[in-house]
C-alpha cells in the first residue's frame, strides 16, 4: 500500500473565535458529486475545542476546490460540569434510520490526572439542519471495562445494529507512557445505548509504544481493514486487517505513509481518515502538534 501525499488542504484562518487555531481529526461527510463537507476540531484563545467544518470539491485525480474559505461552527462545549465542557472532537458521521450521527469524544481537564475523555453524539434530522447532542450526558462513559478514560468512536453498521471501535485506557501513572491506550469494541441496536465487550481489538506493540487511537474502519465482504495512530516518541498512522472485525492483525509497515522530510507533517502524522470517493480512496490527516497547521490529503496509488 503506498499514499502519494496531495499536499495541506485547510488550515485555521482565525476566522471564528472559536476555531483559532488547528484542525483536528478530519472527518468526513458526503455532500452529492465532487463535494464534500469536512468536520475538524479547531481551539479558542483558552484552548477549548469545537467542532467546526468547511466544505470543499475534490475529483478523481485529488484535485480539490474550497466552495467557502470560511469554516461553520457546528458544535461548541457544553455547559459547566458537563461531560464535553472543556472541549469536544468529532470522530465519524454515519447516516441513521433516516437520521446523520456525529459521534465525538468529550472532555474535562482533571485534577489527579491530566483529562477524562467520554463518547458523545449529536444528531441531525434534516440534510440542512443543525447538529442537536442526543443528551447532556455521553452515550458512552467510563464503565466496569474501561474504568479509566475513553476515547475517539468509530461507528458503522453492522447485521440489525451498530459497531463501534473506540479508544481505553488501561492505568493512569506519573507520565503519559503509563496510560497504555488501547482500542476495544462495542455493540447497539440503536446507537445510543452501547454495551462494551471489554475485549481489546488492538493492543500496544512494546518498543516505547504507549498509545493507539483514532481508529477508521473499512470493510469489504470479509475483508476488515483499520487505520489508527499509534504513538512512542511520536505519533504514527497504523494499520491492521480482520476477517470479522474482532480479531486484527497488525500490518503497520504496510500502511504506507510516514512524515515527510520537512514541512507541515515532518515529524508526525495522525489521526487519518481514510475515505472512498470519485473512484478512488483517500486519506484526509493531521501532522504536527494534533493538527495545528491543519489537515492534509493523500491518494491511494497501489
Amino acid at each position: 500500500m503506498s499514499w502519494r501525499k496531495l499536499g495541506l488542504v485547510w488550515g485555521a484562518n482565525g476566522s471564528l473565535p472559536a476555531l483559532l487555531t488547528h484542525a483536528a481529526n478530519p472527518t468526513v461527510e458526503a455532500l452529492g458529486g465532487d463535494a464534500l463537507r469536512v468536520y475538524f476540531a479547531g481551539r479558542d484563545a483558552l484552548n477549548r475545542s469545537s467542532i467546526g467544518s468547511i466544505d470543499l470539491c475534490i475529483d478523481g485525480d485529488g484535485r480539490w476546490a474550497l466552495i467557502d474559505p470560511l469554516p461553520k461552527l457546528v458544535l461548541s462545549p457544553g455547559p459547566v460540569g458537563t461531560f464535553d465542557d472543556s472541549g469536544c472532537v468529532p470522530a465519524c458521521v454515519l447516516d441513521w434510520q433516516g437520521e446523520t450521527f456525529l459521534y465525538y469524544l468529550g472532555w474535562n481537564l482533571g485534577v489527579t490526572v491530566p483529562w477524562r475523555n467520554s463518547i458523545g453524539l449529536a444528531r441531525r434530522t434534516a440534510p440542512d439542519g443543525a447538529f442537536e447532542r442526543v443528551s447532556p450526558a455521553p452515550v458512552l462513559d467510563r464503565n466496569r471495562h474501561d474504568p479509566f478514560s475513553i476515547s475517539y468512536p468509530w461507528v458503522m453498521p453492522d447485521g440489525d445494529g451498530l459497531r463501534m471501535w473506540y479508544g481505553s485506557n488501561l492505568a493512569w501513572g506519573a507520565k503519559p507512557e503509563t496510560m497504555a491506550h488501547v482500542i476495544k469494541t462495542a455493540r447497539s441496536s440503536d446507537g445510543i445505548l452501547w454495551s462494551p465487550s471489554g475485549k481489546v481489538a488492538i493492543g500496544l506493540d512494546g518498543d516505547g509504544e504507549y498509545a493507539l487511537s483514532r481508529p477508521c474502519v473499512r470493510r469489504q465482504g470479509d475483508d476488515w481493514r483499520m487505520w489508527y495512530s499509534y504513538r512512542g516518541a511520536a505519533y504514527r498512522i497504523g494499520y491492521a486487517r480482520s476477517h470479522d472485525g474482532e480479531t486484527w492483525r497488525r500490518q503497520d509497515e504496510n500502511a504506507g505513509i510516514e512524515p515527510s522530510a520537512t514541512g507541515w507533517d515532518a515529524g508526525a502524522v495522525q489521526y487519518a481518515y481514510v475515505f472512498d470517493h470519485a473512484g478512488r480512496q483517500f486519506m484526509f490527516y493531521n501532522g504536527r502538534n494534533y493538527g495545528i497547521d491543519g489537515f492534509g490529503l493523500a491518494i491511494l496509488e497501489t
